[in-house]
């Protein structure tokens, strides 16, 4: 594969390796705003909650969220804030307005009721040892992490929206779509070559592995063509492929993958999939170790 295909070039030297630094889930700025609540502050909230586009639920935009996103416009990332990209469970999705263009802001719900889906992704994984229940110190570290996994899958070559900024449970990246609507799912239109769809979706499952990352939760549903390129969504859950489950959420990942592809009209099949992301890429130099 190569840029031809549409696929990003893995930066040279080292593959990033399964070491991770600390993620710090102490108090942030966001949150001496929020408690502090000076005038300036008091004011964007009111001008946020008054927001139509918006529509505004305490559970999402609670006062350490606002900020959170204060903290994100002082800083630059963020000057004006549209309308909802999508909803869910977890986390609203909104357009806004950046000194360079447009940018998608992802909030995490501090107030979720049910992390239960959160968790088969959450234990066994280092970072997050320590954290126990506390749902704040949970959702901070999930969404920096969802950060970090962005920044690894660029560097392994693989196309997602670039990471901008990380504020407590707000993610800044890039918005993929047009003036007119969010990029369309892989479900939402019609592939006129599906062998080289699939090529290229097999590729970007193989760089992730090889960058030791497994998505865990990957489908038609969070690939987009964007700019006639794929490009692969919500890495919130992403896990190292030391993590205990990792096997099972890439034996998932191929089902996924090759269930929809087979729809195509693609001669695929889960387990081949499977030993083509986990096999060693051949030596270029052909010589045997």
């Amino acid at each position: 594969m190569t840029e031809d295909d549409g696929l990003l070039s893995a930066d040279d030297g080292e593959q990033p390796g399964d070491e991770w630094e600390e993620l710090d889930v102490s108090d942030t700025e966001a949150d001496r705003i929020a408690r502090a609540q000076d005038r300036e502050f008091l004011e964007f909230r009111k001008r946020i909650k008054n927001t139509e586009q918006f529509k505004v639920e305490a559970s999402v935009f609670d006062d350490a969220t606002l900020g959170a996103l204060y903290k994100l416009v002082q800083d630059s990332y963020v000057d004006a804030f549209g309308g909802p990209i999508s909803t869910g469970k977890e986390a609203n999705i909104y357009t806004a307005l950046a000194p360079d263009g447009e940018v998608a802001v992802k909030v995490y719900r501090i107030n979720a009721s049910d992390f239960k889906q959160m968790r088969a992704y959450l234990e066994g994984d280092p970072r997050f040892e320590g954290i126990g229940s506390d749902k704040k110190k949970v959702v901070v570290a999930w969404t920096k992490k969802e950060y970090a996994n962005l920044e690894r899958a660029r560097k392994a070559g693989v196309r997602v929206p670039e990471p901008i900024a990380v504020e407590r449970n707000v993610l800044v990246m890039e918005y993929l779509g047009d003036d007119d609507r969010r990029a369309k799912r892989l479900n939402e239109v019609h592939i006129e070559n599906p062998e080289t769809t699939y090529e290229v979706v097999r590729e970007y499952m193989r760089r992730l592995y090889d960058a030791g990352l497994v998505h865990g939760d990957l489908s038609e549903f969070n690939i987009v063509v964007h700019e006639g390129e794929l490009c692969l969504l919500d890495l919130g859950q992403a896990v190292t492929v030391h993590h205990p489950n990792s096997r099972e959420f890439l034996e998932r990942d191929c089902e996924n993958v090759a269930g929809f592809f087979a729809r195509q009209g693609v001669d695929v099949d889960a387990d081949d999939l499977l030993a083509h992301v986990t096999e060693p890429e051949p030596d270029p130099s052909g010589n045997a170790e």
